[in-house]
């Protein structure tokens, strides 16, 4: 972004600020200074009044001038081709140093004199202008002959170009600058957007309307005006040269040199391309194109907002009715659908995807002003206006949270007064908690860091002491990590206790799980593009994947399987959860000489072991699976700590049937009901213990889990644990069986005689007797 600081001054006071401390301030709130040249014509160069001009008698292409310089007239021969009686010219008189070391001396060309030279743009130092000399105007203040040009401001300024992140279009203008500098310097703008008095001007509405369906979340003005006799004056010429702007036209040039002033989106269209001139009615239409961007159309397309004109539409001549249009989209939505569907665009809409100024009435407001001054041109009164809805932004952060982000205490009042400065709407406030609209031109401004960033860098970020930096490590024993910790310990347990780990993808066959009577996934919450047809769901047990790596291994010729998996499974909501897999199939283990190579096979009790090898103590308990890959009377439900865990069972002879499996059991835990804590050391007794066996006559179909809930109520304290050891079957005992409990008795304060074992063993037979009716076989 280019600017100059006369040019800034225009829109709030600069006069006792220096250039120097210009750019310290630009650096301290963020708005990097690039470069710095100063503006500066040499001395000895005046303006001159070119009172005659005649062709040199010798040369065809030199004229003769009398150049009058206001205590004297000078002759001069200039060759320049715009050179012409009644304009005013920079002379660069005897004496002038002009830039690469060119000294202006008396000379004679073609046997005329000449006293100095008449300068063009370039040979001064300024940028080039076109072609030919300068020819001055009353824009650069009173043109007094003899006055040396670098007392006019417009001669004597400081060029500088601020580089600007992508999130500051905000920025993008002299008032978007200058509106920085307002919070920086505590400075207040200059008002340049007076209305002017409108009576007696035809208004807009006869001569043109806007037809629109929808907003389409843009907000448009546009303004007429009969254009007679416009030029660019001088200013605004040099101006646009500096900031490097090119035009093709008169109109081209005001609005270029109003978008740069006020950051305002401008457009001109002759009037043809929406209506008859002969009827004076024309008609904007606004809708969606056939790229779904917000377009203009008259008789044709126009334009598409923020994005491009359509070049047929410009208008280009200095004479003729021109429809002027402001415009502002919001830049999230243009650079969204810019992406979405990328079309050809003009250079505004690099204004426009990073921020244009939403104040468009001040921008049509500043072209007009600059039409009516440098043209005789009739303008209509009023505009056509249309504004979309726009929700205001509120972020609040309180005083104490100010406090914690910057690291030192700021007076509230200074901080209102930023906010005030940035254009921020604090009316909503409330005690110690500021409640902070954000304007529309800052979209940049998100949450409650935003806000601080903008603290800092209006107070300086030199102005904040420097504090040693506080390290305190936090704890990052987390439950990711403990819940890392715990699997990978229950991993390592099943390797040591011969599993090998099986690893799958989280994805499984919908129609193999729906088969065995698995809950999948809810339709709506499915997988939109599986891997393959035989992955098309997420996983709800980790059972069928280790099911199908066993059968795998046996069509390899492996005797003996032992697979396990941790991972995780979905429930239909999506819901994830960790769980523990287990399967075994096949031998016990392998072929060795003890078994004579014929190892037995893996049975429930042993499979059971295997398990608690793993995931420690559990209990049994009677279960009925609700999928089919269980053995309808091998299954059991796993308890841990009074918890259900899990599930333990021989898998349906059908199953190992379709898997070509021999004997093969199964077990699934859910990873959370597994104990990792830290292990706390219990005392024990140092008494011998004592062990009693009980053969209690029981009916066959009796539930083991009544008999220990008993014997759990009557035990006395020297009754440590008790188990099952055997179980007898016999024709004489018809209906019942023979279960034979051990005791194991110990005391902690002496060891225990045989009274007091046979105490404790009667309490248990009668109160088996009296529960249940079980007595002694």
């Amino acid at each position: 972004m280019i600017i100059t600081k006369n040019w800034l001054n225009e829109w709030i006071d600069l006069s006792t600020v220096s250039t120097e401390k210009l750019l310290k301030t630009f650096n301290s709130i963020g708005l990097e200074v690039d470069r710095h040249d100063v503006v500066r014509v040499p001395d000895k160069v005046v303006v001159g009044f070119v009172e005659s001009c005649e062709r040199h008698p010798d040369a065809d292409k030199l004229n003769v001038c009398q150049v009058n310089v206001g205590h004297e007239v000078r002759q001069i021969v200039c060759g320049a081709s715009n050179v012409r009686a009644g304009i005013h010219i920079a002379l660069a008189t005897v004496g002038a140093v002009l830039p690469g070391d060119l000294k202006i001396k008396e000379a004679k060309l073609r046997g005329i004199e000449s006293h100095g030279m008449i300068c063009s743009a370039k040979e001064i130092g300024l940028p080039p202008m076109g072609e030919g000399i300068m020819i001055l105007d009353s824009s650069i203040g009173v043109l007094e002959a003899g006055r040396a040009l670098n007392s006019y401001d417009l001669f004597n300024d400081d060029l500088i170009e601020i580089e600007l992140t992508a999130n500051r279009g905000d920025c993008l203008s002299i008032y978007g600058m200058a509106r920085d500098l307002r919070a920086a310097l505590n400075k207040p703008l200059r008002d340049m957007t007076k209305k002017e008095y409108q009576e007696g001007r035809l208004g807009i509405g006869r001569l043109l309307q806007l037809q629109h369906s929808d907003t389409y979340n843009v907000d448009l003005r546009f303004g007429a005006v009969e254009l007679k006799e416009l030029h660019v004056p001088f200013s605004i010429s040099l101006r646009l040269a500096l900031i490097e702007e090119g035009y093709t036209s008169s109109v081209d040039a005001l609005l270029h040199y109003t978008t740069h002033s006020t950051g305002v989106i401008l457009r001109a269209y002759p009037f043809e391309a929406f209506g008859d001139k002969e009827s004076g009615k024309g008609v904007i239409t606004l809708e969606n194109d056939e790229n779904g961007y917000a377009a203009l159309y008259g008789k044709e397309k126009v334009s598409i907002v923020g994005v491009t004109q359509i070049e047929e539409s410009r208008f280009d001549a200095n004479n003729g009715l021109a429809i002027i249009e402001a415009s502002y989209i919001s830049p999230e939505i243009i650079a969204r659908k810019m992406g979405e569907n990328k079309i050809k665009s003009c250079p505004y809409y690099y204004r426009t995807s990073r921020g244009s100024e939403p104040k468009i009435d001040m921008g049509i407001d500043f072209a007009m002003k600059l039409v009516e001054a440098y043209s005789s041109s009739q303008i209509y009164g009023g505009t056509i206006e249309l504004e979309s809805a726009h929700e205001l932004r509120i972020i609040s952060i309180s005083e104490e949270e100010c406090e914690s982000f910057i690291g030192m205490k700021i007076d509230k009042t200074t901080i209102t007064q930023i906010f005030k400065n940035l254009g921020m709407d604090i009316s909503k406030s409330n005690g110690s908690t500021f409640a902070i609209g954000v304007p529309r031109f800052r979209h940049d401004i998100v949450n409650k860091q935003d806000i601080v960033e903008e603290i800092v860098r209006i107070v300086g970020i030199d102005n904040i002491p420097s504090k040693p930096f506080v390290f305190a490590e936090l704890n990052r024993m987390g439950n990711d990590l403990s819940e890392y910790k715990k699997t990978r310990m229950y991993r390592h347990r099943a390797a040591q206790s011969g599993f090998y780990e099986s690893v799958h993808f989280v994805f499984n066959e919908r129609a193999m799980l729906e088969k065995y009577g698995f809950e999948c996934i809810d339709p709506s919450g499915e997988l939109l593009n599986p891997i393959t047809a035989t992955m098309d769901t997420l996983r709800p047990t980790l059972l069928v994947g280790l099911l199908q790596s066993a059968g795998n291994n046996i069509k390899v010729n492996q005797k003996r399987i032992a697979l396990f998996e941790a991972g995780t499974v979905f429930n239909p909501e999506r819901a994830e959860s960790k769980r523990f897999s287990f399967i075994v199939t096949g031998a016990f283990e392998n072929e060795k000489l003890h078994n004579s190579g014929k190892p037995a096979v893996i049975d429930f009790g042993t499979f059971t072991q295997l398990i608690s090898n793993v995931i420690g103590e559990f209990e049994l308990v009677q279960h009925s699976a609700k999928h089919t890959l269980a053995h309808p009377y091998i299954s059991a439900k796993v308890m841990i700590e009074g918890k259900e865990a899990g599930e333990l069972f021989r898998l349906h002879p059908q199953v190992e049937e379709e898997f070509d499996l021999p004997q093969t059991f199964l077990c699934e835990i859910d990873t959370d009901c597994l104990p990792y804590a830290l292990v706390e050391a219990k005392a024990y007794s140092k008494y011998q213990a004592s062990f009693r066996d009980l053969s209690l006559l029981v009916p066959k179909s009796f539930p083991y889990e009544q008999l220990k809930a008993v014997i759990a109520k009557h035990a006395s304290e020297e009754i440590k644990r008790f188990y099952p050891v055997d179980r007898y079957l016999s024709e004489a005992l018809g209906e019942q069986m023979s279960l034979t409990l051990r005791f194991v008795l110990q005391s902690n304060a002496k060891t225990l005689d045989e009274e007091d074992i046979s105490a404790a063993m009667e309490s248990i037979l009668n109160g088996l007797g009296e529960d249940l009716g079980v007595s002694l076989r």
